[in-house]
């Protein structure tokens, strides 16, 4: 069934008593940020709430020791950075073991991300996550929380039983281990396959964490552009299909995704989300500020309609 979105996106307009409002789904939300970028980083420890979560890209070539000394300074101003490991960028178990004992030691972090990185060949001994998270790297330096890669539209490479098979490994490996997991998913740009994933993964009785992942505002040919090396082809077509969506996607944000999630989704408690989502994850992809921007802009609509 083919989806008219300009048709949902006028019923998004009026969303349900019981869905979370905007401003709700925005409540805890978490931002990327590119630690070669020191003005960036600036922008962040300025311009960011007390306790936001800062995930540390790591750029392919570039050396993970260098998210080190950003996410020091992110961590004394009382922000929670949360470093990229990419499995398959990792050269050796050496490099591995310094990196998590010098974020911990020097820059106490508490918490990681690990993906399996969009590499071919690994770089090294590692070709996924969970490998990586077998090492007991991260555990011996004193870090439990970890968060892995998920994905709403599947991944161009990988079969969705092969992902749904490695999904389980780590969550069980997770629970044997202790270890506090979540969930952070690749962007898309249409509410529906979003839910589907959260109600495929909750009937699979994993009820771990998820942050999903939207693109910040942007112009419509950065989006398609990231949508093109992200894999994401199906939320793609929305962009190349539906002019009308597409539109609203660069003038609103990620807003008509957001309010898709809300409605779509629903629960007994608007104040509560649903499907034990954590949070919204921001994607810089039109800028650092332009996001904080938005989602600054959403907040003050909210504060100045609830005290005309």
């Amino acid at each position: 069934m083919q989806i008219q979105y300009t048709e949902h996106w006028d019923c998004m307009t009026d969303p349900a008593s019981d869905s979370p409002s905007i401003a709700e789904m925005l409540r805890g939300y978490s931002i990327e940020v590119n630690p070669n970028q020191p003005k960036v980083v600036d922008a962040a420890l300025a311009r960011l709430d007390p306790e936001t979560e800062v995930f540390l890209t790591w750029i392919p070539g570039a050396n993970p020791m260098e998210m080190v000394a950003p996410a020091a300074r992110l961590r004394r101003a009382g922000l929670f950075p949360v470093p990229h490991v990419g499995a398959r960028h990792l050269e050796s178990a050496t490099q591995l073991e310094r990196l998590a004992a010098r974020l911990a030691g020097e820059a106490g972090v508490d918490r990681v991300l690990i993906i399996g990185g969009d590499r071919a060949k690994p770089a090294g001994p590692y070709d996924s996550s969970l490998a990586v998270m077998q090492t007991g790297a991260f555990q011996k330096a004193g870090i439990f929380r970890m968060a892995i890669g998920g994905f709403p539209e599947g991944n161009p490479n990988i079969s969705e039983t092969v992902l749904d098979e490695a999904l389980a490994a780590k969550v069980d490996f997770a629970r044997i281990s202790r270890l506090q997991l979540s969930i952070v998913t690749q962007f898309c740009f249409k509410a529906e396959p979003i839910v589907a994933w959260l109600k495929h993964l909750r009937a699979q009785g994993i009820d771990i964490p998820v942050r999903v992942g939207l693109a910040g505002p942007a112009g419509l040919v950065t989006l398609a552009r990231y949508a093109v090396r992200c894999g994401i082809g199906n939320s793609l077509h929305v962009l190349t299909e539906h002019p009308s969506f597409a539109k609203l996607l660069t003038e609103k944000g990620p807003e008509p995704i957001i309010r898709g999630i809300s409605a779509l989704a629903g629960t007994d408690d608007p104040s509560t989300l649903p499907f034990g989502i954590a949070g919204l994850h921001f994607y810089v992809f039109g800028g650092f500020n332009k996001t904080v921007d938005w989602i600054n802009s959403q907040r003050t609509q909210v504060s100045r309609s609830a005290h005309p």
